[in-house]
């Protein structure tokens, strides 16, 4: 369900929701800081079910490490309470099968696309094919 305020939301990229909770603001630019710290302040800080997802595989492919249990680690990270868990409903699932324009065939990258395209949300992220899909205008993207 979309937030009273369109485009005030921001959805994190799974890397960018990992620098939050590990403290590593540095790895923003000057304009993902002020995104982030504007959303948390205002109730609109989203992060995907799918980030979840992503954070588990990348942990077990020992491609991150977390110095607890990855389960803890995401409740723990669950648990701030300027972070909203969006869920994956119909909606999103379905739209990520449909997006317009030529995005790569990532799910979690097209998961996060469509959550953003239904929350009405920017996304923060560094990745270059979201950023340049941004620049297509399909969504709403704040450089990391």
């Amino acid at each position: 369900m979309p937030t009273a305020e369109p485009w005030r939301s921001l959805l994190l990229d799974t890397h960018c929701w990992l620098w939050m909770e590990s403290g590593r603001r540095e790895e923003f630019s000057r304009a993902g800081r002020h995104a982030l710290e504007d959303a948390a302040d205002k109730g609109g800080l989203l992060v995907s079910v799918i980030s979840v997802w992503e954070v588990g595989m990348l942990e077990s492919k020992r491609r991150i490490e977390i110095e607890v249990s990855c389960q803890d680690w995401v409740k723990r990270a669950l648990a701030n309470p300027r972070l909203t868990l969006v869920g994956l409903s119909p909606e999103i699932a379905l739209d990520s099968t449909r997006l317009p324009g030529g995005l790569h065939a990532d799910p979690a990258d097209r998961i996060l696309v469509a959550t953003a395209r239904q929350m009405h949300a920017r996304i923060l992220t560094r990745d270059r094919k979201l950023i340049e899909y941004g620049r297509q205008g399909y969504i709403k993207v704040v450089p990391a």
